[in-house]
């Protein structure tokens, strides 16, 4: 007991789940939580926002973020009943609402759970929210549909206490192979399908899995891939198996060095294999990253195709995204959507890791009148390679490890650029509030990291470049350091439009920028 660290210790004096009786002792006070108290509740999904605010927020569950008109109605009225009445999309395609008292947070949770959504297990030491390629089983260009295998392992974990007690967090996540990327690679577990044709390795022809294991690009590590193929049919239980890997071998004597990639280091790919076959009933299949066998994507994931009208594989339907710019709404908002799914859609929502949402099975002949009344609802759906590409994590209005105000200052950068810059490819700016990396700033192609400067707002960024995911993944380098937010706007606007002064033909941003040193990037940024 005296190596684990304080979180591990607090776990094992009452498991989480078990202060439920608590969480409702202080909400007949509206008590605030003693400190054990803030980290157990986040097995709950309840996070104390406190020295920044007086209240919680809560992170739902939302596998493969798939989510019900009426779902959205119920979370649309416990917001506007029971919190700021503001909702925001998260990079994990999932839902957070905020700011709630502590009399409140007992029925939050109840009616979460009424409309058969959850919370459990949204925070701290579990498994966090199960991406995917936000148009599984309807876009034409995916290899499989994922959303059986997601809803397999969200019923496997949430019935499971075996998985509430793991040394850190935990993401994991599907890829299809669809046009719209799950950014698997950033995740502990990404699992990627592939195509495999006929071939002298005596591999069955047919669609499997690729896995890659130990990413964190907030630790600046994309998820390494492993060597091995994966049947649909073992897939989770190749999931449950590295899990049990994690939770036997990850460190829970130093939060710093907590994460499946450090298992991955410590044993090296071969070795967590070992330790992996040891928990199943069949041995994997090998076969090298660089094998001729396996079939390579055709088309790039690196647009913005979340936004805009696409055509389904169904005949005759279309998928509309949207842009909700910085991914936050409010309880009105949401009921509208709620309203135009059903009109237009199938009564469905779809969530996308970009902090947008798509409404699938719409009618093509109804696609522009759908996309009129979400851009009168203020979520538009044209294509801006500038505005359909920012993300930004909480900051500082509600977390109380931000630097900076993320969402604000994300929103002002786009009406300045919009005004200024006229780009004819997408660029993802990513602002995020602190070296926690929520919005994952150093795969974009711009990265702005919070940090306090001295000026008149105190708030400012460091900027990193040329980062990017799947085939164009690179971890950003650092260009500018401590820009504050008063020459954000003149800073990017001179980096953008030095890029379009100097760069190739159809040269993309990302390219752009890694085939010049830091030194060449930072003349030629000064220079426009």
């Amino acid at each position: 007991m005296d190596e684990l660290t304080k979180e591990e210790r607090i776990k094992r004096e009452l498991h989480p789940f078990d202060a439920i009786e608590q969480l409702v002792m202080d909400a007949r006070w509206n008590a605030k939580p003693e400190p054990e108290s803030v980290f157990r509740y986040k097995w709950n999904g309840l996070f104390w926002l406190n020295p920044v605010k007086d209240g919680y927020m809560c992170r739902l569950r939302i596998p493969g973020g798939i989510v019900k008109s009426y779902q959205l109605r119920e979370l649309a009225a416990i917001s506007r009943e029971l919190t700021t009445g503001y909702i925001q999309i998260t990079t994990r395609n999932n839902f957070q609402i905020r700011l709630i008292e502590p009399k409140n947070c007992p029925d939050v949770l109840r009616r979460i759970q009424g409309c058969g959504l959850h919370s459990k297990g949204a925070g701290a030491d579990n498994i966090r929210n199960i991406t995917m390629n936000p148009c599984a089983g309807y876009d034409p260009y995916e290899l499989i549909d994922v959303r059986p295998l997601v809803n397999e392992l969200a019923t496997l974990i949430i019935a499971s206490k075996e998985f509430y007690d793991l040394p850190r967090k935990f993401n994991i996540a599907y890829d299809g192979g669809g046009l719209i990327s799950s950014v698997e690679d950033t995740n502990d577990i990404g699992a990627s399908a592939v195509k495999i044709g006929e071939n002298s390795e005596g591999i069955e022809p047919g669609v499997y899995f690729r896995i890659a294991l130990g990413g964190v690009t907030g630790h600046q590590t994309f998820a390494s891939d492993w060597g091995v193929l994966v049947k649909p049919e073992q897939l989770n239980d190749v999931m449950v198996a590295l899990l049990r890997v994690f939770i036997q071998f990850g460190d829970r004597t130093n939060r710093k060095k907590a994460r499946f990639k450090y298992v991955v280091e410590d044993k090296g790919l071969d070795g967590v294999l070992v330790e992996t076959e040891k928990f199943l009933k069949f041995k994997l299949t090998r076969l090298a990253p660089d094998s001729p066998i396996q079939e390579k994507r055709t088309f790039s994931q690196q647009g913005h195709s979340h936004v805009g009208t696409y055509p389904q594989k169904q005949e005759g339907l279309v998928y509309v995204g949207a842009t909700v710019p910085v991914g936050q709404m409010t309880a009105k908002q949401l009921e509208r959507v709620a309203d135009l799914a059903e009109s237009y859609g199938s009564g469905e929502v779809r969530l996308t890791v970009w902090q947008n949402f798509i409404i699938p099975n719409v009618k093509a002949a109804y696609a522009a009148t759908l996309a009129k009344s979400l851009k009168k609802l203020g979520f538009p759906c044209e294509t801006s390679p500038l505005r359909n590409g920012f993300v930004a994590c909480t900051g500082n209005k509600y977390c109380k490890f931000a630097a900076s105000d993320t969402k604000g200052h994300a929103i002002a950068m786009m009406d300045y650029l919009d005004k200024r810059v006229k780009l004819d490819k997408p660029v993802n700016v990513h602002f995020t509030g602190c070296a926690h990396s929520c919005a994952q700033h150093f795969m974009g192609d711009i990265g702005l990291l919070g940090t306090k400067v001295k000026s008149e707002s105190g708030e400012g960024y460091h900027v990193t470049v040329g980062g990017g995911f799947g085939e164009n993944r690179k971890i950003g380098r650092q260009i500018f350091s401590g820009v504050a937010f008063e020459s954000l706007g003149t800073t990017l606007e001179q980096m953008l439009k030095g890029y379009l002064a100097k760069r190739t033909p159809d040269e993309s941003f990302h390219a752009f920028c890694n085939r010049h040193t830091v030194g060449q990037l930072q003349e030629i940024f000064s220079e426009a």
